[in-house]
């Protein structure tokens, strides 16, 4: 049985080295989580994580780097730039932007650069795993095309028919900022109620509960309880870090 980690298999079925992903995210727990995330996909490695444009510029010039997460709003330098600066420099790895921007102009720029998949923050395990075993299968059918048929199948695979994880009534873009905002609060000792996770979301509290509770049933939360007197102890939330 494969697990996170192990080598993908190429069309022959021979074994290939696992892909090795670059993660450039300035915001240090986020960066642990997408680092997390890329560790639990079959077939994919993190060679590093890096918080700067000049550090990952660095990496990439000593160590194999396939593919880099990429923030495309990093404090040194845009992230337009670093793929700029990439191309400039020889670097050849494929870059998949990750961005809370909804500019469709940026958006436009980062394709005319090769930029091979574009994630929206916030985003959940589920849509990074998707988009990186898209890309594995693009990687996995690269070579020689007979055909503008096999072109066009190629290109395909980076665009893959998303079918959404989450229960009817739940949006993806809800969930996963619920989850950045556990994820934010820490894993402390009182956690966060409903109330005040519905109050960063901007939610009722019935709603900001009820995604709590899907982040509980799908192992990325835990439930808890927190004791203020004599009355009846209050329900919190606290994020699970992923295993």
């Amino acid at each position: 049985m494969s697990g996170p980690g192990d080598a993908p298999r190429d069309a022959a079925g021979e074994a290939t080295a696992p892909i090795a992903v670059l993660v450039v995210e300035d915001e240090p727990v986020a960066a642990r989580a997408h680092a997390t995330y890329v560790g639990r996909v079959e077939g994919f490695v993190v060679s590093g994580v890096v918080h700067t444009a000049r550090d990952a510029l660095r990496h990439l010039g000593t160590e194999r780097v396939d593919l880099v997460l990429l923030d495309m709003g990093l404090p040194d330098l845009p992230g337009l730039d670093v793929v700029r600066s990439m191309r400039a420099h020889g670097h050849r790895a494929d870059v998949m932007a990750v961005t809370s921007a909804r500019d469709l102009a940026l958006v436009r720029a980062a394709v005319s650069l090769g930029v091979v998949q574009y994630v929206l923050k916030p985003f959940v395990f589920a849509t990074l795993r998707e988009r990186l075993l898209a890309y594995a299968e693009y990687r996995r059918d690269a070579g020689e095309a007979d055909t503008q048929a096999e072109v066009d199948t190629l290109f395909t695979r980076l665009r893959p028919v998303t079918t959404s994880s989450v229960p009817k009534g739940m949006t993806e873009e809800l969930l996963g900022r619920a989850a950045v905002a556990l994820r934010e609060a820490g894993s402390t000792a009182d956690g966060t109620s409903a109330a005040e996770l519905a109050a960063v979301l901007g939610v009722s509290r019935v709603t900001a509960r009820r995604y709590a509770e899907h982040l509980v049933d799908s192992g990325r939360a835990r439930r808890g309880n927190r004791y203020s007197g004599a009355g009846r102890p209050e329900v919190v939330y606290a994020w699970e870090a992923p295993r």
